[in-house]
């Protein structure tokens, strides 16, 4: 048995050592965690660039890789603490996003100014219990390559949005958008596709 899974199996230990990384009621990782662990687990490729504002709640425990040439601007924060985020190649990450594994941002990705995502949900059903002390869940978000995200767009958990997509300004993802579409609105719904027959793109 590895050192994760015996931590994972032993909920004393593991309490202990989530303590050690995240100070209590904190989404953020301690200083020594940011500064000296998270370099030996985490990856950046060539030419990747983190604003110096930029908030990073990243642990050890979950991925967080940095494709080549790809750029995070200032004022957003990036948490891996329940899921991987996975940022391709040559992705633009705009000023004061909010990504919250777990995502995988494919190739050449434009997200503009004030976009969430989170693959993560809070429980509320047991009404007796503070929302904030039920359980979470957690369902994968992923943007394939070449896609653009408008200012202020949120994309909910579970989404998968496809190749060659624009989602407008605004617009609150809540359903999988297919290849080579434009979709706006909340919830958004697609109102373009690409014809390739007439190699246009046709209203739906």
């Amino acid at each position: 048995m590895d050192i994760a899974a015996t931590i994972k199996s032993n909920p004393g230990l593991k309490t202990a050592v989530h303590r050690m990384l995240i100070p209590r009621d904190s989404a953020r990782p301690r200083l020594w965690v940011r500064l000296l662990l998270n370099r030996f687990f985490h990856t950046r490729q060539q030419g990747a660039k983190i604003g110096s504002r930029t908030r990073m709640d990243v642990v050890p425990f979950n991925k967080f890789d940095l494709g080549r040439n790809s750029c995070i601007e200032d004022f957003s924060t990036v948490n891996n603490g329940v899921g991987n985020v996975i940022i391709g190649d040559n992705c633009l990450v705009g000023m004061s996003n909010v990504l919250i594994g777990p995502v995988t941002l494919g190739n050449n990705i434009i997200l503009a100014q004030n976009v969430v995502m989170s693959g993560l949900n809070h429980d509320y059903r047991n009404v007796n219990i503070p929302i904030r002390y039920q359980d979470v869940s957690t369902a994968p978000i992923t943007i394939h390559d070449d896609s653009w995200i408008g200012a202020n767009a949120v994309i909910t958990s579970g989404v998968t949005i496809g190749r060659h997509c624009v989602i407008a300004a605004g617009s609150v993802v809540t359903k999988d958008i297919p290849d080579y579409s434009i979709a706006a609105g909340n919830p958004a719904k697609v109102v373009k596709r690409y014809d390739e027959v007439l190699q246009d793109w046709i209203k739906v």
